[in-house]
């Protein structure tokens, strides 16, 4: 049982290293539908930054690409910084709940 906690772990920590490939590995790997539940978690908290991180590429393509010439600058540094700021957030939120998550599976 010892080694299914481990596992279950190493999927949610391996954001900092590896955080598509560990998750798929162990997912495909193992055979405790628990170990699975986990490993689909934590592939799928590692892929909410991914997806903020192209959302944000997409929003600062657009505002710097204005279609209004005379549009202010401060308006597309505001939008550039919101948006940066919600990503940073959300990733830092990531990181930290899946840390939190693999406090709880080892308890």
């Amino acid at each position: 049982m010892e080694n299914q906690k481990i596992l279950a772990a190493f999927s949610y920590l391996s954001i900092f290293f590896a955080p598509f490939i560990i998750p798929l590995i162990v997912y495909f790997v193992t055979k405790d539908s628990d170990v699975k539940r986990h490993s689909i978690r934590a592939l799928v908290s590692h892929l909410i930054p991914f997806v903020f991180g192209i959302l944000f590429f997409i929003v600062f393509v657009f505002s710097t690409f204005s279609l209004d010439p005379t549009s202010s600058n401060k308006t597309m540094m505001i939008i550039w910084f919101t948006s940066f700021a919600i990503y940073a957030l959300v990733s830092l939120g990531i990181v930290i709940w899946n840390i939190i998550q693999a406090v709880r599976v080892i308890r």
